[in-house]
């Protein structure tokens, strides 16, 4: 049965309770039965509920697809314009304007009950009655006690909440899982394959906040020759078939390929899919979550449009923190190892996710907020519990030893105003001679496989000096150390990388300014001891305290320590070039700029849930750097050997002194210096760099 056919036949079962809630929206709008302080709040979020059913039945009876362009630009402005900048202040998804109008608690739970029935925009596109008709529900329950008291406790409100995601979780969050596995959910899938993509207004269909960074892509990918979009499309797939055959995955084995994507790439996408297909692979393109049950705080997974505001998401990441207990999550993994059982056969055919990612957005730094919900430490424990043991029943179904990956990026319009020729420039980047760094960086490794560890030293402000343990080989001959990262699973090429020994890494870590995950961090500071972070720092805030709550949160992931689970050497100094060229240094994504410089990733390994499977460099040697003394516990206690995260921290080429490498014999054999390559054999690599130099001349 098709996403369609199920989706019908839902909407029938629950055609009743929806017309009944309906009708009661429509009372809510025009009565006055709570108080005047909570009147506007609850008159507002039904005409907004009500705006949503508009919105589904247009779709439903054909009406929006008449609509002109102009019409539907309209429309998406008036469901998203509450929560945009200019009006987020005095707009009820803003805790502080919450919290000030209602007081703490109530206003907290107020402000997440508004944010989730914002939720429901892309309910109302997709046409999921059911899910719009549990909102309403939920919200005329909550208004309910308001008639009854005038001043409700805020525990019956926090329990009604509370009920509503324990109750709910077989139906958001086992849905959630089907459509991450199961090509019949194609929403995404059927509007890209189907739609006229040289018109703008299939981009409104979708449902997401449309601007000029979708519109600006669709329309630039229109004047590229189809060899281009086509060129784009292939080095995507190729590297994520190429990504099976270097680690020895049998691809043949998989049938169905997640796809994740920002809007307005649908011609590559289209193109990129019947690759797939050619592969065997059928795609599932599912949406990045909008619900409390289903977000994972303010990371943006699967397909998305423009986010009309950072601040919202940052401010409600954790909004779970006004209702989670221990019962609530036990429920959660209940329900998760449910769906995946039944949907076991499935779950083995998932070959894994393959990512295009966008870059040139304003950077953004976020407004700490103490009216925000924050979990409690207790919280912080369940959570952590959480992603483990999520993580283990996923890989219980979808093995890791068994899927692969790729990720490539692009830019959008906003990255400024040369952007056609900003994204020709990506273009090669991201489809540069793979053979020719494969020799360059095959000389660098033959130097790091001598070494006892690596020294990193920052140049000038740069406070970073950091001692890199490596693994003893035992068989040199047949045995490597590093990594060569030629455009796989990781686009473009540009990186040799390791596991480092985390006995005997010590010292700091220091950048200047990067963002991670969207996120800007200024003058960040790491100190290692035995490879685990001991302490850290940011200049973000005036209050030292409140910095290091940032990368606690951000960075650390709500853990005490992380380990430093990678140290590689970026050297696609074209990348770098570029990005300096056109001063977009601070907006290249993480994929990009990691090969702009050496850099270290805290949290899990590359290697993660796939230890023991055997890897080979292009030369037949065997890499050996997998693990650590943290990631072999799984072998003990699967619990304690895994993070769910990993975090890239590149430190610029002009902010380095020198990379050295020191042997057990105490040689020191440098790599970089000043910046640039010395290592004889990888000088090539500073071809891009002396071009740069000669036009500031």
């Amino acid at each position: 049965m098709s996403w369609k056919e199920k989706q019908k036949e839902r909407n029938e079962q629950c055609e009743e309770r929806h017309a009944l809630a309906v009708d009661r929206l429509r009372g809510i709008v025009s009565e006055d039965t709570v108080s005047e302080k909570y009147l506007p709040f609850f008159q507002d979020t039904a005409i907004f509920l009500l705006e949503l059913e508009n919105v589904r039945r247009k779709i439903g009876d054909g009406t929006w697809e008449r609509y002109s362009l102009e019409e539907m630009q309209s429309l998406n402005e008036i469901l998203y314009r509450d929560v945009l900048p200019q009006n987020y202040g005095t707009s009820y998804a803003d805790p502080a304007y919450a919290v000030g109008k209602f007081g703490e608690d109530m206003g907290r739970l107020l402000s997440l009950l508004y944010a989730e029935m914002r939720s429901g925009i892309p309910f109302a596109f997709e046409e999921r009655k059911d899910y719009l008709t549990i909102l309403c529900e939920l919200f005329i329950e909550v208004y309910n006690c308001f008639e009854e008291s005038e001043e409700p406790d805020a525990k019956e409100i926090r329990d009604i909440i509370y009920w509503y995601a324990s109750d709910y979780c077989d139906v958001f969050l086992a849905d959630r899982i089907e459509e991450q596995i199961d090509p019949e959910y194609s929403f995404a899938a059927d509007i890209i394959e189907n739609a006229d993509l040289e018109n703008d207004k299939y981009l409104y269909r979708f449902g997401e906040y449309i601007t000029e960074n979708e519109l600006g892509t669709a329309r630039h990918l229109r004047t590229l020759p189809a060899e281009t979009i086509q060129r784009m499309a292939d080095v995507y797939t190729e590297g994520y078939r190429i990504g099976f055959i270097n680690t020895g995955k049998d691809l043949s084995k998989k049938s169905v390929v997640n796809i994740r994507y920002s809007l307005g790439f649908e011609k590559v996408i289209r193109a990129a899919m019947e690759n797939f297909r050619k592969m065997g692979l059928k795609p599932v393109i599912y949406r990045a979550a909008s619900g409390v049950i289903t977000r994972r705080e303010h990371h943006k997974i699967g397909y998305f449009g423009a986010i009309p505001n950072w601040q919202y998401e940052y401010d409600h990441r954790q909004d779970q923190a006004l209702f989670m207990d221990k019962r609530y999550i036990e429920r959660r993994l209940e329900v998760m190892k449910t769906v995946y059982e039944k949907n076991r056969e499935l779950a083995t055919q998932f070959a894994g996710p393959a990512v295009m990612e966008t870059f040139g957005e304003k950077p953004f730094s976020p407004a700490a907020k103490p009216e925000a919900p924050e979990y409690s430490e207790a919280q912080r424990e369940l959570a952590l519990m959480y992603d483990s043991r999520s993580g283990q029943i996923t890989n219980e179904y979808i093995r890791g030893d068994e899927r692969s990956f790729t990720i490539i990026a692009w830019p959008v319009p906003e990255i400024e105003e040369k952007y056609p020729e900003i994204f020709n420039e990506v273009i090669r980047i991201n489809t540069l001679d793979a053979k020719l760094y494969e020799k360059v960086q095959q000389t660098m490794i033959d130097a790091l496989d001598q070494g006892e560890y690596v020294h990193v030293l920052g140049k000038g402000a740069n406070r970073t000096d950091l001692r890199v343990q490596l693994i003893h080989l035992n068989d040199p001959e047949k045995e490597t150390k590093f990594e060569n990262c030629v455009a796989d699973v990781n686009i473009p090429v540009g990186e040799v990388f390791t596991s480092p020994v985390l006995e005997g890494t010590d010292g700091i870590l220091n950048v200047s300014r990067v963002y991670l995950d969207g996120l800007e961090y200024r003058d960040l500071e790491l100190a290692f001891k035995d490879g685990k972070i001991t302490d850290y720092s940011c200049s973000n805030f005036d209050s030292r305290e409140e910095g290091r709550k940032y990368i606690y949160d951000n960075v650390l992931k709500n853990h005490e320590t992380l380990p430093l689970g990678e140290f590689a050497i970026g050297t696609n100094t074209t990348a770098y070039v570029t990005a300096r060229k056109y001063g977009i240094e601070e907006k290249m994504p993480i994929l990009i700029a990691e090969k702009t410089g050496p850099h270290f990733a805290v949290g899990d390994t590359c290697y993660s849930w796939s230890e023991d499977i055997r890897v080979y460099n292009p030369n037949g040697k065997e890499i050996m750097a997998k693990d650590n003394s943290v990631s072999v516990l799984r072998k003990e206690d699967v619990s304690k050997a895994y993070f769910h995260c990993h975090t890239d921290i590149t430190i610029p080429y002009e902010e380095l002194e020198e990379i050295s490498v020191v042997t057990k014999e105490g040689k020191n054999i440098i790599l970089i210096e000043n910046g640039r390559f010395v290592l004889p054999g990888t000088e090539v690599l500073n071809e891009p760099l002396k071009e740069e130099t000669k036009c500031q001349k």
